[in-house]
């Protein structure tokens, strides 16, 4: 069975053990908020909103993960080995994990096709370190895409892979999905909490431009809420996949958008390593 097919009552997240941690939130803004992916002109500031933190309950989601899916809370946890030998290679990477990354989320979703078009690592020391295309932890609670960007995004990114049926394609039931993974040692340091998305409201989500140097993007920063749910997977291990729906085209009541961001978990050890991880963003299409 899939897990995005499991009809299981809702877990009562107050029976679970959980971290209590700051979280970053949007405080809402009469303007749009802007942020930049790179330095923007002199005296433009690179992002122009601000954060609030709030203290609040993250729940260990370990003893409930066969009851939680992708299409009631927005994400799932499933044991996954991967034959990548170094996740920082990148030919690897596009050679190995991304056919792995597809046939595990068609067995996972039950989907007719799966496009991956983007990937990112993360590992704080390494980016201070100055090496290319490797990011830090992002701590703002945001959603990657928005009812509007889901589709332009798309449309980009199958155009150029000379997809011809984008139309037909995007008439039918899609979703992004990210595929997330340790990398290295168990995940201690600035783990990822993710946001029960039947507990989001609609009008939590700020669309926020996202400015690259050649095209604007479009995420959603989440403004607070007292009904958020938070969830973690402590100790995340290599061989251990996590998908968050981040889109979905459906408007029937099923989770569209999960809201994410790491965190710094209290009971990380002063000295645990970095967290090194990699997300994959995937195109997921379901049967019509």
């Amino acid at each position: 069975m899939s897990l995005n097919n499991q009809v299981i009552d809702r877990p009562i997240s107050r029976e679970l053990p959980y971290v209590e941690a700051n979280l970053n939130y949007l405080v809402p803004m009469a303007e749009k908020p802007v942020n930049y992916t790179y330095e923007p002109p002199s005296g433009i500031p690179r992002y122009n909103g601000t954060y609030q933190t709030h203290r609040l309950p993250i729940y260990n989601a370990r003893s409930i993960s066969k009851n939680i899916s992708l299409d009631r809370e927005g994400f799932a946890l499933k044991e996954h080995n991967t034959s990548v030998r170094d996740f920082y290679n990148e030919d690897e990477v596009r050679r190995v994990y991304y056919p792995e990354a597809e046939q595990l989320l068609t067995e996972v979703t039950g989907a007719t096709q799966v496009v991956i078009f983007d990937h990112t690592l993360r590992n704080a020391q390494r980016m201070k370190l100055g090496e290319n295309d490797i990011k830090e932890p992002a701590k703002r609670v945001h959603n990657d895409f928005t009812a509007k960007s889901g589709y332009t995004r798309a449309r980009l990114e199958l155009a150029a892979r000379g997809i011809d049926n984008i139309d037909t394609l995007l008439q039918q039931r899609f979703a992004i999905i990210n595929v997330w993974r340790a990398i290295a040692s168990p995940i201690q340091e600035s783990p990822l909490a993710v946001c029960d998305a039947q507990s989001i409201a609609p009008t939590d989500l700020v669309a926020t431009d996202l400015v690259y140097r050649h095209r604007v993007g479009e995420t959603y920063a989440i403004a607070y809420n007292p009904r958020h749910q938070w969830y973690y997977f402590p100790q995340m291990h290599r061989n251990e996949a996590l998908f968050i729906k981040c889109f979905d085209s459906a408007e029937d009541g099923r989770a569209r958008f999960a809201g994410h961001t790491a965190f710094n978990d209290p009971t990380s050890p002063p000295d645990a390593p970095p967290r090194e991880s990699i997300e994959l963003r995937t195109f997921v299409f379901y049967p019509a």
